[in-house]
């Protein structure tokens, strides 16, 4: 019988094959074996996902759609508040509905235009896009920030400061979020208006992300508290003490690069959270409100026109769909990259 460095000797003889101890090594260009990183290794099998792969794309491309609204609107030759109904008699019907068929859709107007005022469905979605994703994409950076900030001070800390942090905690989770949205919603934006005044777009897009980022840090900063406590008691760390380094040190190279992988995947799980959570604020007339474009606030026109116009809620509706299915899928797809042993 072989011995097994006999078998592996004999497989870096033959041609083709490697011993197996060898699998997460590669060849530089001067034939030396380097290792990977765990960076590396992650984004290997997250290419061999198919799903996450296509998922990505998809959601890079709304991005990107939404990032250069003002080139294609440029490029397509409308815009979103101009009342083409008004320019042109024939888009609409005596009743105020899209003279055309399917919502009035044409080569002029791709999805077709709004009832009773004309105006570019696809330029109001695209705009749309724009305001909702910007908004969440901020909420989803101050989340992210304060719950890496108040879940490794609990967990590394410890004690009385553990207990008050993980409190304070408890004492938010305990809201409903959405209907604290709705309720705050108009107390945030009383703060910078006076009553009786016309509340500014910003304004309203300010108070989104307040509201939105004051009950949404919890869930991270709770989980980021668990990670750290097992942690602090890790070999590397207690090493790290023994050597002198101070506490600010051993959080930001030994506790923060170990807690990466939780922070991305719940993440890519927050942000589609908070996109639908604003268009929800819009559909309620909380948030963004005419004439400023919002995914939110199509469906809130597309519930007043549906029932004659189903084709104008169609687009903003199927655009949600996608997006919101597109980066979930890529949050299961990011987290198995991560830890293969999770795979669905």
């Amino acid at each position: 019988m072989t011995s097994p460095s006999q078998t592996a000797a004999a497989q870096s003889d033959t041609p083709g094959l490697e011993p197996q101890g060898l699998k997460k090594e590669k060849k530089s260009k001067g034939g030396e074996l380097v290792g990977r990183s765990p960076g590396q290794l992650m984004w290997m099998r997250f290419k061999r996902d198919r799903t996450g792969v296509i998922c990505a794309i998809v959601v890079l491309a709304f991005f990107v759609i939404a990032a250069l609204a003002p080139v294609i609107g440029s490029l397509y030759g409308k815009d979103p508040y101009t009342l083409y109904g008004n320019n042109d008699p024939n888009l609409l019907d005596e009743f105020g509905y899209p003279a055309g068929a399917n919502g009035g859709i044409s080569p002029e107007h791709w999805f077709g235009v709004e009832p009773s005022l004309g105006r570019d469905v696809f330029m109001q979605l695209v705009y749309g896009m724009r305001m909702s994703l910007g908004i969440s994409v901020a909420v989803t950076l101050l989340t992210v920030v304060t719950g890496i900030l108040i879940g490794v001070t609990a967990g590394y800390v410890g004690g009385r400061t553990d207990y008050f942090l993980s409190r304070v905690i408890d004492f938010l989770l305990a809201f409903p979020s959405q209907l604290t949205f709705v309720a705050f919603m108009p107390v945030v934006v009383a703060l910078f208006v006076p009553p009786g005044d016309e509340t500014p777009t910003y304004v309203r897009v300010c108070a989104l992300v307040i509201v939105q980022w004051f009950l949404g840090w919890m869930g991270l900063a709770r989980l980021l508290r668990g990670q750290v406590l097992s942690l602090r008691e890790r070999e590397f760390v207690e090493a790290a003490k023994i050597t002198g380094a101070s506490p600010w040190r051993i959080i930001r190279k030994e506790l923060l690069p170990n807690v990466v992988t939780p922070v991305l995947v719940q993440s890519t799980y927050m942000l589609p959270l908070f996109v639908t959570s604003e268009a929800g604020l819009s559909f309620l007339g909380v948030g963004i409100v005419e004439p400023t474009p919002d995914w939110g606030r199509l469906f809130q026109a597309g519930a007043r026109y549906y029932e004659n116009d189903p084709t104008f809620l169609l687009f903003p509706a199927v655009a949600m769909l996608i997006f919101v299915l597109c980066f979930n899928l890529l949050g299961d797809s990011v987290r198995d990259a991560f830890d293969p042993k999770s795979g669905r």
